[in-house]
């Protein structure tokens, strides 16, 4: 079932839906190619909070309606309030966004298809998978406008090297979905009639999976980005001994010496 969540006059803005363990949050303001208004993103993090405490969500889908995936900030809205106190109040929200979606135990996967610009690169670089169509494009074109893309650039940065981190904040240009999938900023491209089915693929083996151990494999991960190599291998090596005192890692580690298909419990 799908359920309007942010709605103005004219329609929902944001739509949800759940289906076998799978939540897909939809953008649907495609006359504005899912600008992000902040009244959006404020609805984006209490729904993405929610979901965080959710265990009946297994994964959440990032997707879009109309011809574009997200074409960042509403910049017609950010300039109608021009004070200083509601720009820092824009970015922070947008940020914590970004956050959130970092500490969350489901997997994040974009759908991405169209351009994916600003802080819309900055959703799909932030989400753990995205999956592209040959027809997305990716760009940070702040710098176009005078406006550097300095938020974008630190999921940016986080994923691409530098040098294309730089070039893609510095010259603005869009990249195509293969030349995404190369830098690392996506993991599949596939044709526009292909995008649902591998979609679908990778979520059913990703529910194939235990619940418990993909949220602690998730978390460490972004933990020990953030350490030394020394305060990494402590904090991970810690993690998997934490791991293996679940159910679900001594159930998986029989079912694998019995040869049988794992019974997971979540715990």
């Amino acid at each position: 079932m799908t359920e309007p969540i942010a709605s103005t006059e004219d329609a929902a803005e944001l739509l949800r839906t759940d289906e076998n363990g799978v939540c897909t949050l939809t953008f649907n303001r495609p006359k504005a190619r899912n600008a992000l208004s902040l009244e959006m993103m404020e609805t984006l993090l209490s729904t993405l909070n929610n979901i965080a405490k959710d265990k009946s969500v297994r994964i959440v889908v990032i997707a879009a309606n109309g011809a574009a995936f997200c074409a960042g900030h509403d910049m017609r809205q950010l300039r109608a309030t021009p004070t200083f106190d509601y720009y820092k109040k824009t970015f922070a929200a947008s940020s914590s966004i970004m956050k959130l979606m970092l500490r969350m135990p489901q997997p994040i996967i974009a759908r991405v298809h169209g351009m994916a610009t600003a802080a819309g690169c900055q959703l799909v670089a932030t989400c753990d998978l995205a999956i592209a169509s040959e027809d997305a494009q990716f760009a940070t074109p702040g710098v176009h406008i005078g406006l550097f893309c300095s938020t974008p650039m630190v999921a940016l940065s986080r994923n691409v090297g530098r040098k294309a981190s730089m070039e893609m904040l510095m010259l603005g240009d869009a990249i195509p979905a293969e030349r995404a999938l190369t830098l690392g900023l996506v993991n599949k491209v596939v044709s526009p009639a292909m995008l649902d089915d591998s979609l679908r693929e990778m979520t059913e083996t990703i529910l194939d999976k235990s619940a418990i151990t993909l949220a602690m494999g998730k978390a460490a991960f972004y933990e020990q980005l953030e350490k030394g190599v020394t305060d990494a291998y402590a904090h991970t090596g810690e993690v998997m001994a934490r791991n293996m005192m679940t159910a679900d890692a001594a159930e998986g580690i029989d079912s694998f010496i019995e040869k049988r298909t794992p019974v997971w419990t979540g715990t």
